[in-house]
């Protein structure tokens, strides 16, 4: 497992030559930003460094406000373009006349078919013609990402994933916050750790998994979208 060097000074140009590098490999390279600690501190470190990535985050039409407040300050902030996807009104419709509005309540088959119509398809349009594209997530945010690798590929779309955080520690990312005055979700500071949709996400008790606070009626199953475990959404929403 590779470790991050001591000095600020040397995670900040680790972590620049590695967002340099990704720019300088890919031509369409961009940030998926769910605009939570880690990606303010990405999207920071882009500005910083100059590296040639786009940045775009999905508004599912669930977020909290606190979320949607936080994406008017980064682009205040950093003066770049930050483009917005949100769900086909249709879909999202459809799933509101068959299951009610928070159907996903009722079981995991429910969750996922939600997350695959307000995250998953818009990620994929999002990445139509991008050549790689870049996440916040770290070993350090659970079991289910303990061996996640710096750069690997999404299969389902044929391109480049990086994760250019992956061996950051919690206290490398709430570092780098305070050294660089990076803006951050509010919920942050109540007991919000990994911050989704505004229904699907609670606070976590001291000494809970971090992503305990979501889904957190769920229980067995992994804490995770579909964002990263694509084909989680499709068997499971074909499987009805």
């Amino acid at each position: 497992m590779e470790t991050l060097p001591d000095s600020a000074v040397a995670i900040d140009t680790e972590l620049f030559r590695r967002l340099h590098q990704i720019g300088a490999r890919h031509a369409r390279a961009a940030l998926a930003s769910s605009l939570g600690a880690e990606d303010m501190v990405l999207l920071d470190a882009i500005a910083r460094s100059g590296a040639k990535i786009d940045v775009f985050v999905i508004d599912t039409g669930r977020l909290h406000e606190e979320t949607l407040q936080l994406l008017d300050v980064a682009r205040a902030r950093y003066g770049r373009p930050i483009r917005v996807y949100r769900p086909l009104e249709a879909p999202v419709a459809d799933f509101v006349r068959q299951h009610d509005l928070n159907g996903f309540y009722d079981g995991v088959a429910e969750r996922h078919l939600c997350c695959g119509i307000r995250k998953v398809e818009p990620l994929g349009r999002a990445l139509e013609g991008r050549d790689a594209w870049l996440t916040g997530q770290r070993r350090a945010q659970g079991p289910e990402r303990a061996s996640l690798p710096l750069e690997e590929i999404d299969l389902d779309r044929g391109i480049a994933k990086h994760n250019p955080l992956a061996d950051w520690s919690d206290e490398a990312v709430q570092a780098y916050i305070e050294r660089h005055d990076v803006p951050v979700n509010a919920l942050h500071a109540r007991g919000y750790p990994s911050i989704g949709c505004e229904p699907c996400t609670r606070a976590v008790k001291p000494g809970e998994d971090p992503r305990a606070g979501r889904w957190w009626w769920e229980r067995g199953t992994a804490k995770e979208c579909g964002l990263h475990l694509p084909k989680i959404v499709v068997e499971q929403a074909g499987a009805r």
